[in-house]
């Protein structure tokens, strides 16, 4: 785990931080570039997701599909977490939360972008980052590749329908064409992208050029994700300083949906006797999200200066911490668990 994974949160702050004080002092620019859009689409924006999401994309080995039989069971909990839970209680969650509990403390359209947001997260299972999560509770890293990409297929298929509904249900408007097009530039090109760059570096026998072209891109996927959070915190500057309190409003239903599907999942790989370095990830994937894709499309349908943009943010900032912790409990518990 490389100095950026592991203090994930310590930049978010920072970026945080920076965001807001260059958008309180410079307003102008940050509304320029929020203007250089084309359907809906923020030119710069969708660079920077592009060289977030890319380097991620190259990772996944979809030959690596031809395991999907060995262990059916983790399988299926790893879908019915990702597919049939956890975008519903996200959008649950989100309505309790900013329809009733805190509804007096923000307005009815700041609410419903919040909600927007946190569904956007909830839809979207982690790619990445459950890789290092893996590696840290001992994990079988083959089979966490099965998974990984087995969720990737469905993701290109369900991520529109489950969203719109979800959205829909929850009154708001979706606009289908922006969504389509965003599961096509975030996820369908980087993923199309991703695979021919790694037939073309990657072979059986060697993997020494496929691991390097990874290293050497890390630092550019960084340097998209941080600069797209100085731009989102910099256009949410005056909010955020009128009312500094919305940071924690949000970050309340997501902690308690991270640590629920953690409990729910991991309850159920005890129950159907999985071994340990299966369980562990598959939990780890249900719990936490893709919240590059999730950022970009907020952005797409809702604006850059939107509660949905600030929502996916905030699920930026609460992730990490919460998921080594969660790896922390996964480790201590191993016992528990059959280590064949």
């Amino acid at each position: 785990m490389g100095p950026f994974e592991r203090y994930l949160s310590i930049w978010v702050i920072l970026c945080i931080l920076l965001g807001v004080v260059l958008g309180s002092i410079f307003p102008g620019i940050f509304q320029t570039i929020a203007a250089i859009e084309y359907a809906n689409v923020n030119l710069i924006v969708a660079v920077l997701i592009w060289v977030m999401i890319y380097p991620m994309m190259i990772q996944i080995d979809f030959f690596s599909i031809k395991d999907i039989g060995k262990k059916p069971k983790v399988l299926f909990l790893t879908l019915f977490i990702n597919w049939l839970v956890k975008p519903f209680s996200m959008a649950a969650l989100g309505w309790l939360f900013f329809r009733v509990i805190f509804s007096d403390f923000v307005d009815p359209q700041t609410a419903t972008e919040y909600i927007a947001g946190m569904i956007l997260l909830g839809v979207a299972p982690c790619t990445a980052m459950v890789f290092v999560w893996s590696h840290l509770t001992e994990g079988d890293a083959n089979y966490t590749l099965v998974q990984v990409s087995i969720n990737d297929i469905i993701l290109i298929f369900a991520f529109a329908p489950i969203a719109g509904f979800l959205l829909g249900v929850t009154d708001i408007a979706v606009p289908w064409n922006t969504l389509i097009l965003s599961v096509l530039l975030y996820v369908v090109i980087p993923l199309i992208g991703g695979i021919i760059t790694r037939s073309l570096l990657d072979s059986p026998n060697n993997h020494v050029r496929f691991h390097h072209f990874i290293h050497r891109l890390k630092p550019i996927s960084v340097t998209g994700l941080l600069a797209t959070l100085i731009l989102l915190f910099g256009l949410q500057a005056d909010a955020i300083l009128s009312q500094p309190v919305v940071i924690a409003l949000i970050a309340v239903p997501l902690l308690i949906q991270t640590y629920g599907i953690f409990a729910i999942s991991y309850g159920a790989a005890k129950l159907m006797n999985l071994p340990h370095n299966i369980a562990a990830p598959a939990c780890m994937i249900g719990t936490s999200n893709f919240f590059e894709l999730a950022v970009a499309v907020a952005i797409a349908l809702f604006g850059l200066n939107s509660g949905a943009a600030l929502a996916t943010v905030v699920g930026v900032l609460v992730e990490v911490p919460v998921m080594l912790t969660l790896v922390a409990f996964s480790n201590r518990t191993r016992h528990w668990f059959d280590q064949n």
